[in-house]
């Protein structure tokens, strides 16, 4: 699948494994994610185009390279995708940040959306889309709906652990939108959850149950 990127980096596989790690605490785990966020979105930005400025430095002026091109947004899924946001901002501290609400059905898994805010501009920026745990691929799927209809154009994904069944299923639903992913996972259970997976990723990014 030629828009799926999986980052084959030894830093991100190790921060992975330490939040699997289920004695790994809320602060610690936090502080993980955020900082994988900000690898992975090393990597899915590589492609930023760039212009030239004129600039005077200390010794001389000089001809230097500056980001150019569309503004970007953010835009978790809550509540687990607000753990990665502070990874981009460090990358790109201008970027805008939007939200979108989907909870899941326990026992269809079928998500359900509850909020949608996206900044001004939408289809004029480059949105990236994050959120830690890609499973079925439905609330994802149904986030990227959201914001074409909304008049997005330009959009990355970028999901910390994956299924199997959730990257085709989204890939199959959007075929034109980019999607980073730090681990591909074994499968999904019976209650669809990623296994081996780290469990709930919100309750252990903000401590609940």
């Amino acid at each position: 699948m030629s828009n799926v990127h999986y980052i084959d980096h030894p830093l991100i596989k190790h921060k992975i494994t330490m939040l699997r790690m289920e004695t790994t605490g809320t602060g610690e785990f936090r502080k993980l994610v955020e900082e994988i966020a900000m690898l992975m979105g090393y990597e899915a930005l590589s492609d930023l185009q760039t212009k030239e400025i004129e600039i005077k430095t200390p010794i001389e002026d000089s001809i230097q390279p500056v980001i150019d091109g569309k503004k970007m947004a953010i835009v978790p899924i809550l509540r687990a995708g607000l753990g990665m946001v502070g990874g981009i901002l460090a990358l790109v501290p201008n970027a805008k940040v939007g939200h979108i609400g989907m909870y899941r059905d326990e026992k269809t898994h079928i998500p359900h959306p509850y909020y949608c805010k996206l900044p001004p501009f939408i289809s004029e920026r480059l949105i990236i889309v994050v959120d830690p745990m890609l499973a079925t691929g439905g609330s994802l799927s149904d986030a990227v709906n959201e914001i074409k209809a909304q008049g997005g154009k330009h959009i990355k994904c970028m999901c910390i652990i994956a299924a199997p069944e959730g990257v085709e299923t989204f890939t199959k639903k959007h075929p034109d939108v980019e999607l980073y992913i730090g681990a591909l996972d074994r499968c999904l259970n019976e209650n669809a959850y990623i296994c081996p997976g780290l469990g709930d990723a919100g309750d252990r990014i903000f401590g609940t149950k």
